[in-house]
């Protein structure tokens, strides 16, 4: 019978930073669905960029720590990480023969500011007493080389060193990661029943490391908790993990940035948020359509949305119309649902603007009239515009460049910051456009359907 809940525990130090340690693992643990369980071993007192101290905690108390849960709720799977010291290592191992946990071991030994986070006793230890006992061992090529004795040079080392840490030591798996070695792509290597097995990932360009050597062992800790084997597990930890990279917290702190194992599902509810931001706009644009209609441009209207900047890599990232709003008798309508990369031409203004300004993820476009750019002057609005004619030769020819270019015109003209209106005049074979900027797409949609208010007293008025 399946059980209703999956227990991990990680068993291991804390960084008060929250990059590593045991708050990278439960937050991978909680993005993976088994709930998160702790072992305190000790403080490492660092943050991204400078070591500090380390504080240990009592073996006593560590083992009591795993004893009171282990009892309670039962562990599925356990992973280790600083353990800084041999009583401790002791009293781990101690536990595992005890409870029979699958036991996933990252032999941290140093911190990535440098802190030393395992004693050389406590390494012995490890060797000796804790690997024989290891469901999966992670190191990676520095804390395999210290492991084994084997220098990493390649891929047949690093086979060599995982074939040594489960025929020699006892490990059930063992996989090295290749992260810091100088291959094209982040390649590791696992043995297990005899065979090597690779696994391979697009090296990721400006990604945050710190953390991830625990956030990989804790997500290969609540695969095999959920019951997954182990090659399956290193497979989707290793995906996780590199998700968590790609989308860490850029620019915090002063040294290496964090990994963020949330992003796994808060990308996906960002997804769902911006699709309905749109639906409603898309509601509220319909539901005014006969002020809307003399709005749209020849080229029809598109609305569109970004995920929120931390989340954003290409045009696929900004969801919009798909087929766009048409004008449909005397009103508009969506002729598809809201998708992303539904918009190129829209989607390159978000993203332009958006590098000014991350809060600016909406736009929508409208058609151009001199008279439309008073009534937003006298709604208050920002305006700003640029030439088209001036397009320097060398953006022209590059596909998809105009619009960027001519975004950041109209920005630099109010010496960077982001209008609520740009608008250009067209050029030859180029319709004259205005386009609408805020914060979300409702936030558009209220701001369009203001100007269409005043428009159509305009409309009305005796020519």
């Amino acid at each position: 019978m399946r059980k209703q809940y999956c227990v991990a525990m990680t068993i291991a130090g804390l960084d008060p930073d929250g990059g590593a340690g045991i708050v990278a693992d439960i937050k991978t643990f909680t993005a993976l669905g088994v709930y998160a369980t702790v072992a305190l071993t000790g403080i490492a007192v660092q943050n991204t960029y400078e070591p500090g101290r380390v504080y240990e905690v009592p073996a006593i108390a560590v083992e009591e720590q795993i004893d009171f849960v282990a009892r309670d709720m039962g562990i599925d799977a356990a992973k280790t990480g600083m353990l800084y010291s041999s009583e401790i290592v002791e009293v781990v191992a101690k536990c595992a023969k005890r409870y029979g946990f699958k036991l996933v071991i990252d032999p941290v030994i140093k911190g990535k500011v440098g802190i030393n986070l395992l004693k050389p006793q406590g390494l012995k230890i490890l060797i000796e007493g804790l690997i024989p006992l290891a469901t999966i061992v992670t190191p990676n090529i520095r804390e395999a080389e210290l492991i084994t004795g084997i220098k990493i040079n390649d891929i047949k080392d690093m086979e060599r060193a995982a074939k040594y840490i489960v025929d020699v030591l006892g490990a059930k798996a063992a996989v090295i990661k290749g992260g810091h070695a100088p291959f094209k792509e982040a390649i590791d290597i696992l043995y297990i029943d005899g065979e090597f097995k690779e696994f391979k990932a697009p090296r990721i360009i400006n990604g945050c490391w710190h953390g991830a050597g625990c956030s990989f062992s804790a997500a290969a800790t609540a695969f095999l908790a959920l019951g997954k084997g182990i090659v399956e597990s290193i497979k989707l930890a290793k995906k996780f993990t590199m998700h968590a990279a790609r989308y860490g917290f850029k620019g915090l702190g002063r040294g290496a940035c964090p990994i963020s194992p949330e992003s796994w599902i808060e990308m996906d509810a960002e997804r769902y948020k911006v699709l309905d931001n749109i639906r409603k706009a898309i509601e509220l644009l319909e539901s005014s359509g006969e002020l809307l209609a003399p709005l749209i441009p020849e080229v029809q209207m598109n609305l569109v949305m970004a995920l929120p900047k931390r989340y954003v890599h290409d045009l696929n990232d900004v969801a919009g119309v798909l087929g766009r709003i048409i004008k449909y008798g005397n009103k508009v309508k969506a002729v598809g649902p809201p998708t992303f990369g539904a918009s190129k031409h829209l989607a390159r203004a978000v993203l332009k603007a958006m590098e000014y300004n991350s809060q600016i993820r909406s736009a929508i476009n409208i058609k151009y009239d001199p008279k439309i750019i008073e009534i937003a002057k006298s709604l208050g609005l920002k305006i700003s515009s640029y030439d088209r004619r001036k397009e320097p030769p060398h953006v022209k020819r590059i596909e998809g460049a105009s619009i960027p270019w001519g975004i950041e015109e109209a920005i630099r003209r109010l010496k960077g910051q982001v209008p609520d209106i740009v608008y250009h005049l067209g050029d030859w074979g180029k319709e004259p456009m205005i386009n609408v900027f805020g914060i979300s797409a409702l936030d558009v949609a209220r701001k369009v359907i203001e100007i269409a208010k005043e428009y159509s007293k305009i409309l009305k008025e005796p020519s």
